[in-house]
């Protein structure tokens, strides 16, 4: 398993992506309000992690389970 951590700037939210199970479906990228993904080599990237508003839209609507979120 390949797991990319990703930290706010004030570790506050903490946003994990399972490298071997996203796909690159871009699922996150269309539901996220605040527009935090991004699609890097066809993987989720939470480039805007400052941005997250916590919702967890990312983590319901991966249908791979690629997305963990301190918040969800």
């Amino acid at each position: 398993m390949v797991v990319k951590k990703y930290e706010s700037k004030d570790g506050s939210i903490v946003i994990e992506v399972d490298q071997e199970l996203c796909e690159g479906l871009s699922d996150c990228v269309d539901v996220c309000p605040a527009s935090v993904y991004d699609l890097v080599d066809g993987k989720a990237v939470p480039a805007r992690i400052d941005e997250c508003i916590e919702c967890c839209q990312c983590v319901d609507s991966c249908p791979k389970n690629a997305i963990k979120h301190s918040s969800c």
